[in-house]
């Protein structure tokens, strides 16, 4: 999952990437039951742009997904507060 590496990812091979698997709802999550949104918000610093390809190529419900824990994407989002996420959340909001 690129998303775990979102430092040093861009826009660009994250859309590539996903265009050239194949994507099935199994696929869409890892061992802790993680979709790329919520490993895009547990990180530190969440980039705009890979947010945007993720509304762009994955289905909005997947934001509605629990992980292992019982958390939703969003909430890490909301406990890894900062400025910049305000735009993240409008984002996501508007695309839910």
């Amino acid at each position: 999952m690129l998303c775990y590496f979102q430092t040093s990812t861009t826009d660009e091979e994250l859309r590539l990437c996903i265009e050239n698997h194949e994507v099935v709802e199994e696929s869409l999550v890892d061992t802790f039951g993680m979709t790329p949104h919520h490993v895009l918000f547990s990180a530190a610093e969440t980039c705009r742009e890979l947010l945007q390809v993720l509304f762009d190529k994955f289905p909005h419900y997947v934001l509605g997904w629990k992980d292992v824990n019982g958390k939703l994407a969003m909430e890490y989002l909301v406990s890894n507060w900062n400025r910049g996420n305000k735009t993240l959340l409008q984002m996501t909001l508007q695309s839910w």
